[in-house]
């Protein structure tokens, strides 16, 4: 892999990491229900489970997904499907009446394998290994450079939105104010599916 190369998939693990998205929205949900220490299995979750879904990627999917087209349209409904479903719990995070959150943040286990059914990590797997992944290294270890070059730069660019939950739950001492920002936070969840379900 060149160093021109490195920089551009820096520079679009970055941009693709740190902007909103499902991922993004869950932390900054979690980090101001539960805190930034219950949310780092959560954020090591996403990138390792990115990691891994992008090594996979580059392996073996996009051949999979060449010779059966129908997997893509399955693929797009569950994570629709999926996604609304975790709308609806960021929602009800916090009942009216409720002094403390209530539920528990995402896993490690589950984190990672949210991956696999959110759009925008999919997109960000296919680019990175479509456009970046070096074609003089073989495809596993091609796969296998994308990808911890992916998860370096994810894990700061999605502790920055965990962060930013916890910075946000200063003004969100009450139940009713934690209420109304969990449900913003579902609504943008549901918004971010607009370009799966357009395409």
């Amino acid at each position: 892999m060149t160093y021109e190369i490195l920089i551009a998939l820096a520079g679009f693990a970055f941009a693709s990491s740190v902007t909103p998205g499902p991922n993004n929205l869950m932390l900054m949900a979690s980090g101001a229900n539960y805190g930034l220490r219950r949310t780092l299995p959560h954020m090591l979750g996403i990138s390792i489970g990115h990691a891994f879904m992008v090594t996979m990627v580059g392996v073996l999917l996009l051949q999979v997904f060449e010779t059966f087209p129908v997997l893509n349209i399955v693929l797009k409904v569950m994570s629709a499907a999926y996604m609304f479903w975790l709308a609806w719990k960021i929602a009800n995070a916090v009942p009216p009446e409720a002094k403390e959150v209530t539920g528990r943040p995402f896993t490690f286990l589950q984190a990672a394998a949210f991956q696999w059914v959110n759009p925008k990590a999919w997109f960000m797997a296919i680019t990175a290994i479509s456009a970046y992944a070096p074609q003089d290294r073989g495809i596993l270890i091609g796969s296998l450079m994308v990808a911890l070059i992916f998860a370096a730069v994810n894990l700061p660019s999605v502790t920055i939105w965990a962060w930013m939950g916890v910075q946000v739950r200063r003004w969100l001492g009450t139940a009713k104010r934690l209420r109304i920002f969990n449900v913003s936070m579902a609504i943008l969840l549901v918004v971010s599916l607009y370009p799966l379900l357009t395409h």
